[in-house]
């Protein structure tokens, strides 16, 4: 009885927290510009062996209409041991912008465990622009991403943005794999709107986010993150809210959608996911971890219902009743946002892939802070 007491409670704040993310979602509104003055832009894309990306990446940026003012782009090469650097050199020779080489910052022999907020940071330090946007090398843009984003920048209090981003099939095949992922990170992207209209932890992805120069100097940069190995997103998010509580916006548009693919294997995916909850406990924002820690402890029930059963079949009932109650408090989130990315017929999987999403919640959790990951190559813990 009280198994069923604890975890019933569970499952009420979770259902909760699905009603208020559903409002939050609602509430977000699309940030308008407040003038048409001139914004000096620095685009800033760090890639590892991405050859076969990085072409329609920069392809893509460089279609969009720049507003008025300056846009420079610069790629900054991860020691890629393939033609990345050259393939994005071809297509910025004509004063597009530059590719830098970390090879002239830092030896390869060099041990970091974030390679990644050492690139970014060498490219801020060299970047013109007041405003720095970041991409992935494996993303595409839309043609009027930059316009977009130009338009809360000319809010006086904005000095961060989040946008959105969505999953495209990796090598164009729509497996079991990518509806996964892809529903999945809408109910992320989801999350991170919602949050930001409530004040219930901000959120953001380093595929298409923004930030202002002078905020990120005024902050430290990433001094104080620099040893974790994820995070150059949403812990420097968080180093800027703190000096600019008023200062985070989210860009809620369907142009500003950025697409980046999914991963193309379950090891590849689950290093991603134990990637990302990496930096689960270094938010300073405690509601955030709160929250954290209620949908884990709130997924890891099903297992110990589960095994509850072999001992009182009654168990399995409730947890038949209490997975059914999860999946209908989880819709009322994902219906409207599916419907923001296009993707309603994604929806028809969702209950089926239930007891996967369990299973890779407790494991992704429980691996980002105990155990270690590879990526683009690298171990890190």
């Amino acid at each position: 009885m009280i198994l069923i007491v604890i975890f019933s409670l569970l499952f009420l704040l979770y259902a909760g927290l699905m009603f208020l993310y559903r409002r939050g979602w609602r509430q977000q509104p699309s940030p308008v510009a407040s003038g048409n003055g001139e914004i000096s832009i620095t685009i800033i894309i760090p890639a590892r062996n991405e050859a076969a990306h990085i072409g329609d990446c920069l392809t893509s940026i460089l279609a969009c209409p720049c507003p008025a003012g300056m846009r420079e782009i610069l790629v900054i090469d991860d020691f890629s041991e393939d033609d990345t650097a050259a393939i994005a050199g071809a297509l910025l020779k004509n004063g597009h912008g530059r590719v830098l080489q970390m090879s002239r910052y830092l030896t390869a022999g060099e041990r970091l465990n974030s390679y990644k907020k050492k690139a970014l940071e060498i490219a801020i330090d060299e970047a013109r622009g007041s405003w720095i946007i970041t991409t992935d090398a494996d993303c595409r843009v839309p043609p009027s991403w930059l316009q977009q984003l130009a338009a809360p920048m000319q809010h006086g209090t904005v000095q961060f943005i989040a946008a959105p981003v969505s999953f495209t099939p990796a090598g164009g095949r729509k497996s079991i794999l990518y509806y996964f992922q892809s529903l999945d990170f809408m109910t992320m992207q989801g999350i991170t709107a919602a949050s930001a209209a409530l004040k219930l932890g901000n959120m953001c992805n380093g595929a298409n986010l923004a930030f202002s120069k002078a905020a990120f100097e005024a902050v430290g940069g990433y001094k104080g993150i620099d040893h974790i190995a994820s995070g150059d997103d949403m812990l420097l998010m968080y180093k800027i809210r703190q000096r600019y509580p008023e200062g985070i916006c989210y860009l809620k548009s369907r142009d500003a959608i950025v697409q980046t693919p999914a991963q193309p294997s379950w090891k590849d995916f689950l290093n991603q996911r134990i990637r990302w909850s990496s930096k689960a406990d270094k938010y300073d924002d405690r509601k955030l971890t709160w929250i954290l820690a209620l949908v884990y402890f709130f997924n890891l029930s099903f297992p110990v219902w589960l095994l509850a059963g072999f001992f009182d079949k009654s168990y399995w009932l409730w947890m038949s009743g209490i997975l059914f109650a999860k999946i209908l408090a989880e819709l009322l989130l994902l219906v409207p946002v599916v419907r923001f990315y296009g993707k309603q017929s994604e929806l028809l999987l969702f209950p089926l892939l239930q007891p996967l999403h369990i299973l890779y919640i407790i494991l992704a959790g429980f691996l980002g802070k105990f155990g270690s990951y590879s990526w683009k190559g690298r171990k890190v813990k």
